[in-house]
């Protein structure tokens, strides 16, 4: 068993020169991380096992095609991935949880809740919450990563730190420049959020 002292990047030159044991300790040396992040959000393990194993999967084909560059830490990338693939899934999905806001201000997400719609309220309804993907596409992404934990997730602002290490005050002031923005976008483009 290799020791921590052996770097990531070690690891993965070592697997792509053909050693497949580094790619286990790789895997080893993140998994619950990444896991446990993946089933924090989803809460739910099969699914989470099911993303956790695509998560690797889609690592393992970007080491072995060669376009993987080491721009920082290796399992921040993972994270990534992980995140990513955790985002396609509420897509696919549709399902949008909102949260409350843990503060007075006013959130521009919580008026997306409707309840005993008619088909036309579905409808724009429906419409609403996809302006408010699309506008959230275009934030920075520091902001848009805040955001859809917060809000899709359904992390708390500690646990927003602690994945994108930062600290919670940088974490709060994300999301405070992403409801902002968002709010800018709103104004430019006269969308509403009522039906």
């Amino acid at each position: 068993m290799f020791a921590q002292t052996v770097s990531d990047q070690e690891l993965i030159n070592r697997y792509l020169s053909g050693d497949e044991f580094c790619l286990e300790q790789l895997i080893h040396r993140h998994k619950s991380k990444v896991f446990s992040y993946i089933h924090m959000v989803i809460k739910d393990k099969q699914t989470a096992d099911d993303i956790f194993q695509d998560t690797f999967i889609k690592v393992i084909f970007t080491l072995k095609s060669g376009t993987y560059k080491e721009e920082g830490k290796f399992i921040q990338w993972v994270m990534r991935i992980a995140h990513n693939l955790v985002i396609d899934f509420f897509r696919k999905a549709k399902r949008i949880p909102v949260v409350e806001s843990q503060n007075e201000d006013y959130n521009i997400l919580d008026n997306l809740r409707v309840y005993d719609e008619s088909i036309e309220e579905r409808m724009i309804t429906e419409q609403i919450h996809q302006d408010i993907r699309t506008m959230i596409d275009f934030l920075p992404a520091e902001q848009r990563e805040v955001l859809i934990m917060r809000h899709y997730a359904d992390m708390s602002f500690k646990d927003i730190a602690e994945q994108t290490d930062v600290s919670i005050n940088t974490a709060l002031g994300r999301m405070r420049y992403a409801l902002i923005n968002l709010r800018k976008m709103m104004e430019r483009n006269e969308i509403k959020l009522s039906v």
